[in-house]
């Protein structure tokens, strides 16, 4: 995207935190914004607050696990705003521990939020954004922890790394459509993810403590989570992304070491398999490589 003003921003987990900080971002550069979030009362806030600041929103609820709900929500936001050219699905929430300790409850509800609500916004949003013929952007938030893994953040990182693949996958798709996909991958953020229990619905087993995975101790994971980087910093970088058409969009560039080991170990171990006697075996390793893998390495 390159044109941005009088277009529609729609954002899940827009009323705080990354999702907010996307919104004023795309608001600033003269795009109409809705606010899609699971709290009713803060989204309202929000949208009152970015209304302050000559930006034009609406709050919309939203349970991104529920995919009726989210095409309730769009067809909310097509009433405000006509046409939606570019969706953030970026509602999240923070479950961790260590092994054996999370609830079966609390699996679901990540998988639910974090990977299932990207899969919903995508698919409701995709023909809307079709039928316009005007193009458009997917924005994935995904996190650091979709690129590396950290003990005790299996949960959270097991969604964020799908929400990666999912975003690869679809910008292949989509580019021949004139629809961009990026996936966003922060550091710590001052947001309150290290809360996410105060939002989990009843069918999750209500609102309450979740331990985040990002600290040893409650104080210790607020610590680590306030001390991050301002969201609206964070929503001027994914507006630069968006613009630059960008797939991968991160904001923490000394964490590029830590990727980089982590690649490291994985070509290393493909070195290791160049060498195995089983390998040996095999004739032909033409057939065994997707046609769709050699086109988009092309």
């Amino acid at each position: 995207m390159k044109d941005f003003k009088g277009r529609t921003a729609f954002v899940t987990g827009g009323a705080s935190g990354i999702g907010l900080g996307m919104a004023r971002a795309f608001g600033r550069a003269g795009m109409n914004v809705v606010l899609a979030d699971i709290d009713e009362n803060a989204a309202k806030a929000a949208a009152e607050k970015l209304a302050s600041e000559q930006i034009k929103a609406v709050p919309v609820p939203v349970d991104v696990t529920d995919r009726a709900s989210l095409r309730s929500a769009a067809l909310d936001a097509v009433a405000a705003f006509g046409k939606i050219h570019l969706v953030c699905n970026n509602a999240g929430v923070a479950v961790g521990g260590p092994l054996g300790t999370v609830r079966e409850r609390d699996w679901n509800w990540i998988m639910d939020v974090n990977l299932m609500g990207v899969v919903h916004g995508t698919e409701v949003f995709t023909p809307l954004i079709k039928s316009h013929g005007e193009g458009g952007h997917f924005v994935n938030t995904a996190s650091m922890a979709g690129m590396v893994s950290p003990p005790g953040m299996e949960p959270y990182c097991a969604t964020k790394f799908a929400v990666v693949a999912l975003s690869e996958g679809w910008a292949a798709q989509m580019a021949p459509l004139g629809i961009g996909v990026s996936v966003l991958c922060p550091g710590f953020v001052r947001t309150r993810i290290h809360e996410s229990g105060r939002a989990r619905q009843d069918k999750y087993g209500g609102s309450g403590v979740v331990d985040p995975g990002v600290g040893a101790t409650p104080s210790e994971a607020a610590q680590n989570v306030l001390s991050g980087i301002d969201p609206d910093i964070v929503g001027q970088r994914v507006f630069e992304g968006v613009r630059d058409n960008d797939l991968y969009i991160f904001t923490h560039p000394m964490f590029k070491e830590f990727v980089q080991a982590r690649f490291n170990g994985i070509l290393a171990a493909f070195d290791k398999s160049a060498q195995s006697e089983a390998l040996k075996l095999v004739k032909d390793w033409g057939s065994t490589v997707p046609s769709s893998m050699r086109d988009n390495a092309d």
